[in-house]
C-alpha cells in the first residue's frame, strides 16, 4: 500500500504528505507461535484499556496492591476565572513497590543470580560482565553510600557520567532509596549541567575524572566543578575514577566512588514506595526556551516500560539486548535500564563512539557477545550506509541477531530497507518505535510476528495506547490527510508534570486540545503525521519544522528521505528559510557520503531534480548546502529550526544587522556542528542567493 492514497488538497491546514512507499514485509509464517505477543493483545486492550494495564502491572512485584488503577483529572476551564486547570494523572494509586528490587533482587531470589545482567565494553577495549547477583551487591553498596551522604527519599541526584556500569548502578541505587535521579549526557557543557543542578535543587552530583571519547581520554571533572560552583544546595560531588586523569579536588565536598561506594556494606533492605513516587527527571533538548524537566513516576512508568519491552522486543530470558543509546537519553532509561532489567535478560552497554578505533566496532561487539536484539538510531544506520556501501564488511558473524529496532526520528525508507538487508539478512523484523521523553515508553510500534511492516512507518499504537491524527478542532483526519499527532487517553508511562512548572506542562502538551474526546483532553505530541488506508502512521516532522512554500506545507522528513536515498548523501537536513516571493524556500543541508564504492560528489542540480521527481516540483530545494555535520539533539533528531536560524543570521550579518540569538544549544549532542554550519554559510560568496539579504 502507498503512504497516502490521495493527492492532498493544497489548501489543507495540515502538512502535505507526498512521498509514496509501497513495500510491505509480512511476518514470517515459519515463526508463528514463537513470539511473546499475539493479535489478541490489541483486542484485549481495546475491550478494556484499564484492565489491560492492570494485567500488565501484575508482571511486577508489588509490596502492596493498588486500590485505584487510574485517577485522571483532565484540563478544565474554570467558569469563574476562565483559567485552564493543570491536568493530573495517577496510576495504580495505593500500590507500593521498589523499582530497583523489581529490576535486580527478584531475579536473584528466583535463582538467576549468576545470569549476566550487563556486558560492559569500554571504548579502549576494557570489558566486564556483571551478573544479577553482582549487580545486587553493587546497587546495595551504592544505596548505602547515598544514605551515608545524606540522600533521602525525594532528594535529587544529578548523574553526569558516560555509559558505565556505575551509571546503571547509581540510577538503580537512587530508585532503591527513593531518591530522584536526573541523568545528563557526559559530553554536555558545564552550563547545561549547572542548569539541571539548579533546576532540580540537587544535593548530589555524580561524575567522573574523565571519559574516553573518540579515542582520547577527556578530562570531565573541571566541567563538573564549574557546574557545581557556588550552589549551596549541592552538598557533595561523587567522583568515579575512569581515566586516572589528574583533577582538582574540593575537600569536604568531593568524594571518590571507590572510597565511598566501594567500601560500603553489600547488605541493604529495599523499602517500597508509592506508585506515584517520582523516579527520575529527564530534560528535553531544544533551542527555544529553557529545557523542560519531565517527571516520571515509579509504578506507571515501570509498568509501561516492562510490558512494552516484553511485547515489541519479544524479550526472552536468553536474549542479549543492545540498545546503543547514551544512558542519559530516555531511550536508555526505558530500553537499556528499566525495561530489560525488569524482564531479567542480559544486555550490552558500550561506552564509546561507533567509529573507534575503527568503523566495524559495532559489528565486533554484536559478534563478541552474541547480541540478539540490536536497537539503534536512524542517524547511525545512515552513517553505516555511508561507511559500508551496499554490503557489510566480511569477517563478522551476525547470525545471533533475531530482531532489529530503530528509535529517534522516523527512519527513511531506504535506510530501513538497507538495515534489514544487511544487519537483518533480508529476513529479520525491524521494530521501528515512535515515542518521546514525555511518553516514557513506546507509543507507535509494530509487534513482531503480528504486524505487517512498512519501511519508514512505526505502524500502529502499542496495545493499550490510543493514538490519532486530528485536525485543529480535534476531529480525526481521513486516510492520507495530515494533521496533528495526539494521544486520546492517559497511559501509565506518561510524564506527570514539568518539574517546578506545572503550568508549562499544561500549556506545552494539553492546552491545544483541552476538552476533546471522552477523556477530556488530547496529549499533543508536537509532530505532524498521517495515517494510511491500513491504519499505519507516518511521521512527517515536527509541527514547527514544516516548510511552507506558496501555501504548501511540506514535510521535512519526506524531503530528507528522497535525498538520503541518493548514494552521494549520508545525511540531510531540510529547513524552510525566508523567501520574498514564496514565503519560504526549501534549503537542504547535506553531509556527503563516504562509501567505499567511490560514490560521486554531491551534485546539487541532480539532488534538486530527485526531490522534484519523487515528491513534486513544489518540494524542489531552492538551496543545497554541503556541510560537515548537522546539529542534533541527544536522540539524534536534526535541529532544523537551527539550520534556518543560521541562514537568517548570516543574511542579517551581511545586511549589517544584529542576528537574532540562536537560543540554548548547550543540550545538543554536537553543539560544535552549529559553528561548522555557520562557517560554511559565511564562506559562501557575497551574492550567493542562500545568504544574500532578502528584499
Amino acid at each position: 500500500m502507498s503512504l497516502t492514497d490521495t493527492t492532498p488538497d493544497s489548501t489543507a491546514s495540515g502538512t502535505e504528505s507526498r512521498l509514496l512507499e509501497h513495500r510491505t514485509f509480512a511476518p514470517d509464517p515459519a515463526l508463528a507461535g514463537t513470539w511473546n505477543a499475539g493479535e489478541e493483545l490489541h483486542d484485549r486492550a481495546e475491550a478494556d484499556p484499564i484492565a489491560f494495564w492492570e494485567e500488565a502491572a501484575h508482571r511486577l512485584e508489588w509490596a502492596e496492591p493498588w486500590h485505584t488503577a487510574l485517577q485522571w483529572e483532565p484540563p478544565v476551564v474554570d467558569p469563574a476565572t476562565g483559567q485552564l486547570s493543570v491536568p493530573t494523572a495517577g496510576w495504580f494509586l495505593g500500590g507500593r513497590l521498589n523499582v530497583a528490587e523489581n529490576c535486580v533482587d527478584r531475579h536473584v531470589r528466583a535463582g538467576r543470580g549468576e545470569q549476566v545482567a550487563l556486558h560492559f565494553e569500554g571504548e579502549p577495549g576494557d570489558r566486564e560482565s556483571v551478573t544479577y547477583a553482582d549487580l545486587q551487591r553493587r546497587v546495595s553498596q551504592a544505596a548505602n553510600a547515598l544514605s551515608d551522604l545524606g540522600i533521602t527519599p525525594g532528594d535529587r541526584v544529578v548523574v553526569y557520567l558516560p555509559v558505565l556500569v556505575e551509571t546503571v548502578v547509581i540510577a538503580l541505587a537512587c530508585a532503591r532509596i527513593g531518591a530522584v535521579h536526573s541523568l545528563v549526557f557526559g559530553g554536555f557543557s558545564a552550563e547545561a549541567v549547572r542548569f539541571r543542578l539548579e533546576d532540580t535543587g540537587a544535593k548530589l552530583l555524580v561524575t567522573s575524572d574523565g571519559q574516553f571519547r573518540r579515542g582520547k581520554a577527556v578530562e570531565v571533572k573541571s566541567a563538573a566543578d564549574a557546574a557545581a560552583d557556588g550552589l549551596e544546595h549541592l552538598e557533595h560531588v561523587l567522583v568515579v575514577r575512569r581515566t586516572g586523569t589528574d583533577i582538582a579536588w574540593t575537600e569536604g565536598r568531593d568524594v571518590w566512588w571507590h572510597e565511598s561506594v566501594g567500601t560500603a556494606s553489600e547488605q541493604h533492605e529495599a523499602q517500597p514506595f508509592d506508585a506515584e513516587h517520582p523516579l527520575f527527571i529527564i530534560y528535553t533538548s531544544g533551542t527555544t526556551g529553557k529545557p523542560k524537566g519531565l517527571v516520571h513516576t515509579s509504578g506507571g512508568y515501570l509498568t509501561h516500560a516492562t510490558f512494552s519491552h516484553w511485547a515489541h522486543f519479544d524479550a526472552k530470558p536468553t536474549d542479549v539486548h543492545w540498545c546503543t543509546a547514551d544512558l542519559a537519553w530516555v531511550t536508555a532509561h526505558t530500553y537499556e535500564i528499566y525495561g530489560p532489567l525488569s524482564n531479567g535478560l542480559t544486555q550490552v552497554i558500550y561506552e564509546g563512539t561507533p567509529g573507534e578505533p575503527h568503523r566495524e566496532r559495532h559489528l565486533e561487539i554484536i559478534e563478541r557477545y552474541g547480541v540478539t536484539v540490536y536497537y539503534t538510531a536512524p542517524t547511525l544506520i545512515r552513517t553505516f550506509m555511508s561507511w559500508f556501501g551496499e554490503e557489510l564488511p566480511g569477517g563478522h558473524d551476525l547470525s545471533s541477531l533475531r530482531l532489529l529496532g530503530t528509535v529517534g526520528e522516523a527512519i527513511n525508507p531506504e535506510a530501513w530497507v538497507w538495515f534489514r538487508r544487511t544487519f537483518g539478512r533480508d529476513a529479520l523484523p525491524i521494530i521501528d518505535t515512535w515515542w518521546q521523553s514525555e511518553t516514557g515508553a513506546s507509543m507507535l510500534v509494530p509487534l513482531p510476528g503480528v504486524t505487517t511492516l512498512k519501511p519508514g512507518s512505526a505502524t500502529g499504537p502499542l496495545p493499550g495506547i490510543d493514538m490519532a491524527v486530528v485536525d485543529e478542532v480535534g476531529e480525526e483526519q481521513p486516510s492520507g490527510v495530515a494533521g496533528t499527532l495526539v494521544a486520546r487517553r492517559p497511559w501509565p508511562g506518561m510524564a506527570r508534570t514539568v518539574w517546578g512548572d506545572p503550568e508549562r506542562y499544561r500549556d506545552s502538551y494539553w492546552r491545544d486540545h483541552a476538552g476533546r474526546g471522552e477523556h477530556g483532553g488530547f496529549y499533543v505530541a508536537g509532530d505532524s503525521a498521517t495515517v494510511d488506508a491500513d491504519g499505519c502512521f507516518w511521521i512527517l516532522g515536527r509541527l514547527d519544522d514544516v516548510v511552507n512554500v506558496s501555501g504548501h506545507r511540506l514535510s521535512t522528513i519526506e524531503i530528507e528521505s528522497a535525498l538520503v536515498a541518493d548514494a552521494s548523501v549520508q545525511e540531510a537536513g531540510a529547513a524552510g528559510v525566508d523567501d520574498a516571493l514564496t514565503g519560504q524556500a526549501v534549503a537542504v543541508f547535506v553531509i556527503p557520503a563516504e562509501t567505499p564504492s567511490a560514490a560521486p560528489a554531491v551534485d546539487a542540480p541532480a539532488l534538486r531534480a530527485r526531490v522534484a521527481t519523487e515528491i513534486g516540483p513544489i518540494a524542489k530545494p531552492r538551496f543545497v548546502i554541503t556541510v560537515p555535520d548537522l546539529p542534533r539533539t541527544r536522540s539524534g533528531k536534526i535541529m532544523r529550526r537551527l539550520l534556518a536560524q543560521l541562514v537568517h543570521a548570516e543574511r542579517a550579518r551581511r545586511a549589517g544587522q544584529e542576528p537574532a540569538p540562536l537560543g540554548d544549544i548547550t543540550s545538543l549532542q554536537n553543539p560544535e556542528a552549529v559553528s561548522a554550519v555557520a562557517e560554511v554559510l559565511a564562506a559562501l560568496s557575497v551574492d550567493d542567493p542562500t545568504v544574500a539579504p532578502q528584499d
